[in-house]
């Protein structure tokens, strides 16, 4: 028996070093591919834009201009990215994942946390495009919705301030926040 568990733990050990040694390569692969150096300008403004600005312009310019439900979509939205800041946060705090080296060092990198797992741009990105994807349920509003998002997250990459897999956690932890939020704050806003 205590040989089958010494069995199951060095497997499940070896797994976890293969996945992060694909993780590793898989980040250098992506950040020194030829053809996204010709987009590293597009990374980089991505990467600000997912600072926040782009989705509080989004809600100013639907706070402002848009109907009295689209003001109810924004405060659901406000309330999944508190959680999902709220949660991104404690994992980070949880795992200490320390973080690649970044690309561009300057005073962007200083401002940054220190743990990598998992993306806080990639999990509050996700979370409100799915708040998107459930109320404005359009490919018109939906597509471009998740293309920037999955520019945020591979932007992330590009510059070496995550690794995929915190990406990836991010998005998947953006999107369970949402789908569990997004319900439950609709029987109560709407």
């Amino acid at each position: 028996m205590i040989d089958t568990l010494a069995r199951v733990v060095d497997r499940i050990d070896r797994a976890i070093e293969d996945l992060l040694r694909w993780d590793a390569e898989t980040l250098l692969a992506i950040s020194e591919q030829p053809f996204l150096k010709r987009l590293s300008r597009l990374f980089i403004v991505a990467t600000h834009l997912g600072d926040g600005y782009l989705w509080g312009a989004l809600a100013l310019g639907l706070i402002l201009f848009g109907r009295p439900i689209d003001r109810t979509y924004v405060l659901i939205a406000l309330s999944v990215t508190i959680v999902n800041i709220t949660v991104f946060r404690l994992f980070k705090l949880l795992f200490e994942r320390p973080r690649p080296t970044p690309a561009i060092v300057g005073i962007r990198s200083r401002l940054i946390d220190v743990y990598s797992f998992p993306s806080g741009h990639a999990t509050t990105a996700f979370g409100i495009v799915w708040v998107i994807a459930v109320h404005y349920p359009h490919l018109l509003f939906q597509l471009p919705a998740y293309f920037v998002a999955i520019a945020i997250g591979l932007s992330r990459v590009y510059l070496k301030e995550h690794y995929p897999l915190d990406v990836i956690g991010g998005a998947l932890l953006g999107s369970f926040v949402a789908a569990y939020l997004v319900p439950l704050l609709g029987r109560l806003l709407l």
